[in-house]
């Protein structure tokens, strides 16, 4: 029996507890992750930021937390979850610190620097993957890490809460509390986190792993996908504050409540897509979600009017993204080998985080060419939300899962 396998339909004893708890330390990372772009109007104003300026800051933290995915997923097959998620959980909170003088100073270039590192808060993903993985069977493993990847509702929290937290506490204050959860959160993961009774540390070399994983096309095939769906949603997440401010107007509490809307639609998806991949297939699920990611997002591009027609289109955008998401990471969990799953994790993972830091830049720098506002770069959203619909029925050939 592989590290991962258990008799099909069997339970372990905290099943259930671990994978809370990796929801919970995923979800608090998440919004450490996400701390700037709900803030990213007041930078504007305050440092007189131009447009690609800040897109930059808002997508400098999207940066390491991609790339780092990659290390860390290969360190969590070493070392295992319930170390790895307190140790980065503590890793983030000097830097969200930083952050905070930095903003104080009114320095971008230290925003950025610091922003930079605060990026090691979005690697807490490829550590949860592989943890709840060793948690579930294979026929559960869509709900398993559907759940757990409902913990990027952290960003939706982070575009609710942190200009709420700002206007009623301050600007200080309100990074010293999250310091202070997130220490918390360590602590806790510490305590009440277990890793699964059959996992088994790979102490293989880092690098070898690496490449056998890259040989792997399952390693490349989702992260072109997840790079759509997870890299829309984290763009959409990051620089929503802002495009709401350009296009429609809101203030900074106003921006930061529909883009909290948006990340919920996107993060009640996220389960759905995993249970619908154990129940119709990860294919199916995925293609309906570049479908739907299609259409949504030429419809947002023609800027639709407030209230309703503006809200309801964003928020069906958000829930076809969260869909996809779920569906990819419902494929890697039944396909690739159970000894490679983080490392394997940590490559997709950086895929889809790196799709989300070209959008806003992207955004920034279209803005107004060829069509009104941001027209342009939902148009090439359209454009590769096709490619990736027909790439999934075209390009992944059926195999069985991995043992």
């Amino acid at each position: 029996m592989s590290t991962a396998e258990q008799p099909t339909g069997g339970e372990l004893s905290g099943q259930g507890k671990n994978l809370a708890l990796a929801t919970f330390a995923f979800a608090v990372t998440f919004w450490a992750w996400n701390i700037i772009g709900p803030l990213g109007v007041r930078y504007t104003e305050e440092m007189h930021l131009s447009g690609t300026q800040k897109a930059l800051l808002v997508a400098t933290p999207v940066l390491v937390g991609s790339v780092g995915r990659i290390p860390v997923g290969a360190l969590t097959d070493r070392y295992g979850g319930r170390l790895m998620f307190p140790v980065v959980t503590l890793l983030v909170v000097p830097f969200v610190l930083l952050v905070a003088l930095a903003g104080q100073a009114k320095s971008f270039p230290m925003m950025l620097i610091f922003g930079f590192f605060l990026g090691i808060a979005g690697t807490t993903f490829a550590i949860g993957i592989p943890f709840v993985n060793q948690w579930y069977t294979k026929d559960r493993r869509g709900f398993a890490t559907g759940i757990f990847g409902a913990g990027m509702g952290g960003t939706a929290l982070s575009a609710f809460f942190t200009p709420r937290m700002v206007k009623a506490f301050g600007y200080m204050p309100t990074h010293l509390i999250f310091a202070v959860a997130l220490v918390l959160t360590a602590i806790l993961c510490w305590l009440a986190m277990r890793d699964s009774p059959l996992w088994k540390p790979n102490n293989a070399p880092v690098v070898p792993k690496l490449k056998a994983a890259l040989k792997l096309p399952v390693t490349w095939q989702m992260s072109f996908l997840y790079a759509v769906a997870f890299g829309g949603f984290v763009a959409f997440s990051t620089y929503l504050p802002t495009y709401l401010k350009d296009i429609y107007d809101f203030n900074l509490t106003d921006a930061g409540t529909r883009t909290a809307g948006f990340a919920i639609a996107a993060v009640v998806a996220r389960p759905i897509g995993g249970v619908l991949s154990d129940r119709i297939g990860p294919r199916q699920v995925v293609g309906i979600s570049m479908l739907g990611t299609a259409i949504f997002a030429a419809v947002v591009a023609f800027q639709p009017p407030l209230e309703w027609p503006a809200g309801i289109s964003f928020v069906l955008l958000a829930f076809f993204l969260g869909l996809g998401t779920g569906g990819v990471f419902a494929f890697v969990g039944k396909q690739a080998p159970a000894a490679e799953v983080g490392t394997v994790t940590g490559l997709v993972g950086a895929a889809g985080g790196l799709g989300g830091y070209f959008p806003p830049l992207i955004m920034g720098a279209t803005f107004g060419l060829v069509f009104s506002g941001y027209g342009f770069g939902l148009m090439l959203l359209v454009i590769v939300a096709l490619i990736a619909l027909v790439f999934t029925y075209t390009g992944i050939k059926d195999r069985a899962p991995a043992s």
